[in-house]
């Protein structure tokens, strides 16, 4: 995904002559075709995200549409304080996009870890939040923040992630996407883990449980409407995320139910409570904390009441 970043970028560097482009001591070699339309317009900040995030912050309410980039935790938990007071309360059009995120890096440890990147953005006031689950829906979600007149982040992989969606050309923020269509039960799902999630709902074809797989690239404006849909059409909903149960998309979800005059079972996938002190690939950490395709069937059929044997 950050290639696609990088060329998507440049592209829209190309044609709108505000865009400029703030990284935190990453990614040099990685624009520099984007260099190469305008070097004046990149700024390499280094290991300074807080006064980066500041820059952007005076950039946007100047006129400019900055881009942001680093490593998720850098450019999120690192400089909280200047995302809430420099950008959200100026509603500065910031785009914020935090590469590696969820357990990419999981071999370098904890410290290179966000699974709480989406709960502290989303109670932001005016922060759009974002998660592609590939490279088309990261295009389209670039595209579709510089329209917006307020602060974007957008959360995405590493690198190698499969295309779900090949011919998408346009996304809507708070409109999901369907990837399968389904009568049981329904799977929503943020961000990378998306192919985990197809494999769960073919491994629960065999089973003879039909699930719909959902794409929520926006968790925050959340696409209620669908909810309102899927409550009446399933027996139970299900949301699976790279991410903490506590603050991300299941939360918001598990929020808007609350709200709802009608109850409906419900499950939520992700990491615990705690830190993962363990040093291994994200496959490893995947399988660790079960999110990986059989293991999330698992899940699902013990909160349905049927055997886990997959």
């Amino acid at each position: 995904m950050r290639n696609t970043f990088a060329k998507e970028v440049t592209n829209l560097a190309k044609t709108d002559k505000r865009v400029v482009l703030l990284s935190g001591d990453i990614g040099n070699k990685l624009f520099d075709e984007f260099k190469e339309v305008d070097a004046q317009r990149f700024y390499n900040c280094g290991v300074a995200e807080a006064n980066m995030m500041g820059v952007a912050a005076g950039m946007a309410l100047s006129g400019l549409r900055p881009i942001v980039y680093t490593i998720t935790p850098f450019t999120t938990t690192r400089c909280f304080e200047q995302i809430r007071v420099d950008v959200c309360y100026h509603q500065a059009p910031v785009i914020i996009v935090g590469t590696g995120a969820g357990l990419s890096y999981a071999e370098l440890g904890p410290t290179h870890h966000s699974l709480e990147d989406l709960a502290i953005l989303r109670t932001l006031p005016g922060m759009i939040v974002l998660a592609p689950c590939d490279a088309k829906e990261l295009q389209c979600a670039l595209r579709a923040a510089l329209q917006q007149d307020q602060p974007v982040y957008i959360r995405i992989g590493k690198k190698g992630e499969p295309v779900i969606h090949p011919n998408l050309e346009r996304l809507e923020f708070g409109k999901a996407l369907p990837v399968t269509k389904g009568s049981d039960i329904a799977l929503l799902s943020t961000g990378t883990l998306m192919p985990e999630v197809l494999k769960a709902a073919e491994l629960l074809k065999e089973k003879g449980i039909s699930a719909e797989v959902m794409s929520f690239h926006t968790i925050k404006p959340l696409d209620t409407a669908y909810l309102t849909q899927a409550v009446q059409s399933f027996k139970l909903l299900v949301s699976i995320e790279e991410h903490g149960v506590i603050g991300g998309l299941g939360s918001a979800i598990a929020e808007w139910l609350a709200t709802q005059p009608i109850s409906k079972p419900f499950l939520s996938l992700g990491t615990p409570d705690e830190f993962m002190h363990e040093i291994g690939s994200q496959e490893y950490a995947r399988e660790k904390y079960g999110l990986v395709g059989e293991k999330i069937v698992a899940s699902i059929l013990q909160r349905l009441g049927q055997s886990a044997c997959v």
